[in-house]
């Protein structure tokens, strides 16, 4: 009796949508899993939100009350956790250290960049030109498809002189 509404309750959580942080997350992850999917929390900071809060790993989302959900954000919007597990250390502006997550820090990401073009420092010429920016090679592994055998040169078949052609091959 006691199996059958357990597996009651894990269906009904694996159904459910759970908007955390502006991102929709499936009921079905565990906390641990379903926190990694929004933009900005890894897992270690997943590990540090559900160590502070005193919450179960292993749970599932979709389980998660809505008092739970607020305890969450709340905490994302002002961590209190060690500095070496915040993603953006003594901010260039205000040269305090944050954690962004989200639409807040693409658009961050975004400003940083346009920043280092504008002032033309050899970071932002390598984010311009869409090369590798940080002394990867260039030679081979930095290419994502934009032009299809670019630097490669086709074999040329050369014949080898008094050596005669068969039957098969036409003469040009």
């Amino acid at each position: 009796m006691e199996q059958k509404t357990s597996e009651n309750k894990e269906q009904k959580y694996e159904d459910k949508l759970v908007r955390v942080l502006a991102k929709d997350i499936e009921g079905k992850n565990i906390i641990y899993h379903g926190l990694t999917k929004v933009r900005g929390i890894s897992w270690s900071m997943a590990n540090a939100i559900c160590n502070a809060l005193h919450l179960d790993k292993r749970r599932k989302i979709g389980s998660l009350t809505n008092e739970e959900i607020k305890k969450i954000s709340e905490f994302m919007s002002n961590p209190k956790i060690p500095g070496y597990l915040l993603n953006r250390k003594k901010d260039f502006e205000t040269g305090e250290d944050k954690h962004l997550f989200g639409t807040s820090l693409e658009l961050q990401q975004e400003f940083d960049i346009k920043r280092l073009r504008k002032i033309r420092s050899y970071r932002g010429y390598r984010h311009a030109m869409g090369l590798p920016v940080r002394g990867q090679r260039t030679r081979s592994h930095f290419r994502k498809n934009k032009s299809k055998g670019t630097g490669i040169k086709k074999k040329v078949k050369k014949e080898m002189p008094g050596v005669m052609k068969s039957k098969n091959e036409k003469k040009t």
